[in-house]
């Protein structure tokens, strides 16, 4: 049994590597798996950026709209929202959708 192992020793050798090096190149920290893992979660990261920046935009135009030259329909449109307040002689109705307020 010994004998035949030293014969094959070069065998044995590379088998070993491979197995390790095919093992290492699909579940390691830097993988094949860990790869696509991390490009999905990549992906994900640039979709909530892209929501991020356009809310940013949106937060910055309403910003701008109540700094720079006050816009009274802008206002309007706020207190209408926030507070539910209308004019004399208007009737405010609430809709609910799908249970929610």
């Amino acid at each position: 049994m010994l004998d035949k192992i030293k014969k094959n020793y070069f065998i044995l050798i590379v088998t070993f590597l491979f197995i390790y090096f095919f093992f290492n190149l699909l579940g390691g920290d830097r993988g094949l798996i860990s790869y696509i893992k991390k490009k999905e979660i990549y992906e994900d990261l640039i979709t909530k950026q892209n929501d991020l920046r356009i809310k940013i935009q949106d937060l910055e135009h309403k910003n701008s709209l109540l700094t720079e030259n006050i816009d009274l329909d802008f206002i309007e449109i706020l207190i209408r929202d926030k507070f539910l307040f209308g004019k004399e002689g208007e009737t405010t109705y609430i809709i609910k959708q799908n249970g929610k307020n």
